[in-house]
């Protein structure tokens, strides 16, 4: 048997053990997915250059990630094991080393960027440079890691990253022309932008919402939390409510900069300019709690990105996993965590500028979108691990739709990269 978190698995099948809070898991995972630095930039800048065009997108991420972070919870719930621990199994050492090879460089790729935008949420509260920031961010999301419990780590950021409402909030209190918004998403063009940088915009959008490490994490995080079939409904409960919270929190990114900048053809380029639709509707409060919310939902990020890349490592080589399991006996798993967050320090303090860093992130989480994806459509039509709780027709039918979706977006993200200069 493969080595698994806290124990055998029947010691931790304890049903009814998710009950208070159960959707806080799907909150943090959709925080670190929706809104982390990747869609601070990447939904304001669409909002900006293109109004609500682009609303469509979130919608699209928000039906597809429910449907596979539903996949990957029953197949924790049932099997009682990750999914990145059952595609080794079931698609060949060779096949899934690809998978972790892919999915690991892009997860540290995506950690220095949660790091930068850590450290840049910083400078907005505090002007000091986020460069002096960056060791500090990543000895404190490192020591979160490795002190504090699953649990408390996912109400404490999950709510925490909450406080984003505040860009919700800000559309009632700026001169919002609701019917020109519903106009706009319903009847999306170019803006005068040009279609490439249209799809462009679209494609890393897309990405930011269906990032890779989304559903690793989340999968974990349902073995970490000694899920059993018994809870079922409550990590159905937890993707249902925990995602399109995180997809209602990047439509108000994208919405906001569509009220406040998209009229006067501004650009964004950085995460003050983000904040101005809170600051113009709520003065210095706004700045203060926008500036608590960049750092909640980029530090829940950082920590779910880090979790992810031990979780992808160890899960493959059998190792030893999870924050439930001593340091000690997980070694090999805690060093690994180590090892990426200082590597993702060690890229930040080549003084790349992190919003760029992001732009590039999402191209290449883009890319490896079919290595994530498709694995987990597999493995969740597998009677040998789930039994009677396979895939219905529909949700298969819904899979395979997105997943050709998922191909597009891969094929055509380094061509549009490219051809339009990032969106250019």
């Amino acid at each position: 048997m493969r080595a698994l978190p806290g124990g055998t698995a029947a010691s931790r099948r304890r049903p009814g053990r998710v009950k208070l809070l159960a959707a806080t898991l799907g909150v943090l995972s959709a925080i670190g997915g929706f809104v982390d630095i990747g869609d601070l930039v990447a939904a304001s800048q669409a909002g900006a250059r293109f109004g609500m065009a682009h609303a469509w997108v979130l919608l699209l991420g928000v039906v597809g990630i429910c449907a596979y972070a539903e996949m990957a919870g029953r197949i924790a719930a049932v099997s009682g094991r990750a999914v990145f621990d059952l595609v080794r199994e079931r698609l060949g050492p060779r096949v899934a080393l690809l998978n972790l090879a892919a999915s690991y460089l892009v997860t540290v790729l995506t950690l220095a960027a949660e790091l930068g935008g850590v450290a840049l949420a910083l400078q907005l509260a505090s002007r000091v440079s986020y460069l002096l920031w960056v060791p500090v961010a990543a000895f404190a999301v490192w020591l979160v890691l490795w002190r504090m419990r699953f649990q408390l780590m996912e109400r404490v950021f999950g709510l925490a990253g909450l406080t984003l409402l505040v860009f919700a909030l800000a559309l009632f209190w700026l001169p919002t022309d609701w019917a020109a918004l519903g106009h706009d998403a319903l009847h999306p063009d170019t803006a005068g932008q040009g279609w490439g940088a249209y799809w462009f915009v679209a494609v890393a959008l897309f990405a930011s919402t269906v990032s890779p490490y989304e559903v690793f994490f989340f999968s974990s995080g349902g073995v970490e939390e000694n899920w059993g079939a018994a809870d079922l409904a409550d990590a159905r409960s937890s993707v249902l409510i925990g995602f399109p919270v995180g997809g209602l929190l990047a439509l108000s990114l994208v919405a906001t900069a569509a009220v406040v900048f998209h009229p006067g053809g501004v650009s964004l380029s950085t995460l003050d300019q983000v904040a101005q639709p809170v600051v113009l509707a709520f003065g210095g409060v706004g700045l203060a709690v926008a500036a608590l919310a960049f750092f909640a939902v980029t530090f829940g990020a950082a920590l779910e990105t880090g979790l992810s890349a031990a979780y992808a490592a160890a899960q493959y080589f059998g190792w030893q996993w999870g924050k439930r399991v001593s340091p000690r006996e997980a070694a090999r798993f805690h060093s690994v965590l180590l090892v990426s967050v200082l590597a993702a320090m060690l890229l930040l303090s080549t003084t790349v500028d992190p919003v760029r860093l992001t732009e590039y992130m999402l191209v290449a989480s883009a890319v490896v979108l079919p290595l994530t994806y498709l694995p987990i459509l597999i493995v969740a039509n597998d009677r040998t691990y789930l039994g009677d709780d396979v895939n219905g027709p529909w949700l298969n039918l819904l899979g395979a739709v997105f997943l050709l979706v998922i191909v597009a977006a891969s094929v055509a993200a380094i061509p549009l990269a490219v051809g339009t200069g990032m969106g250019r």
